[in-house]
Formats: structure tokens, sequence, C-alpha cells
């Protein structure tokens, strides 16, 4: 009696070691996520202060600008001159008030600047600011070591 050989091949392949990898590099990337209202840039170092304290309460409209050490201004993602901040400011404006329909005035002006940023150019980016009919700003600082049991920059 002669036996036929049988090659078993099989079309379906074993998915379990796949959606496991999926599902933990999946979370890993959720955990890592910065859901931080505020847009950050690792550019910035701020400044340490023995009063900084979370702002109380939170605006509902937030626009962030950040003043680098060498006076340059991120906005929006794009790094620009100071008074190139002009025209991306209105077109925020803009936005807010018609295309989101919110109160310009209820906006919060969260500037951000590096320890060693001019303060002129601060002053700078805030005149901007109100000339565009931004009026409430907070400005960002760290929570000095020694005091309240903060951490350091």
């Amino acid at each position: 009696m002669r036996l036929k050989s049988r090659l078993a091949f099989s079309n379906n392949p074993h998915m379990t070691p796949t959606l496991d990898c999926t599902f933990q590099l999946t979370f890993f990337f959720m955990l890592t996520l910065n859901f931080s209202s505020d847009v950050q840039s690792e550019l910035i170092r701020l400044p340490v202060s023995e009063v900084a304290k979370p702002a109380e309460g939170s605006s509902p409209t937030r626009v962030t600008i950040q003043t680098l050490a060498s006076g340059q201004v991120l906005f929006g993602g794009d790094q620009m001159e100071a008074a190139a901040l002009r025209g991306s400011l209105r077109q925020e404006r803009d936005m807010l008030m018609h295309a989101a329909g919110r109160d310009i005035t209820e906006a919060t002006v969260v500037v951000r600047a590096d320890r060693n940023a001019p303060v002129g150019k601060v002053q700078e980016v805030m005149r901007i600011c109100q000339d565009s009919g931004f009026t409430k700003f907070v400005l960002r600082a760290r929570l000095d070591p020694g005091k309240y049991g903060g951490t350091a920059p």
C-alpha cells in the first residue's frame, strides 16, 4: 500500500502575536503623549520663580506664544521675528472671532519666554498682542526648587 505524501500549507497565519504587539505599542504611545493644552518647545528653558503657581481656572481659549533666547518667536509651529507675529495674530484673532464665534476679550495669551530671552522682546510680543486685541496674559515660569517642593528646570 502506497501512502500519499501530503504537503500541509496553511494560509491562515497566527495573528495573536501581531495583535498583541500592536496593542502594546498603541498603549505605550498613548501613555507618552503630552495632552497639555500648552504647546511646549524643547528650545524654551523657563525662568525660575519663587512665586510661580498654576493659573487658577482655565480659559476656554488659549493662545500660546514662545520667545526664544535669540529673540525669535515661536507661534503656531513657525519660528519668526517678533514683527512678523502681527499678521499671524490677526489671522488667529479673526479665526477665533468669526469661525469659532468666541469673544476675543476672553482669550488668554500664554507667554512662554526663555530665561535668557531679552526682556524688551517679551514686552514687544505683548505689545503686538495688545495691538491685535488680546488683553489677558499669563507668564509661564518654573517654581523655585527650594520653595514649596518644586522641580528644577
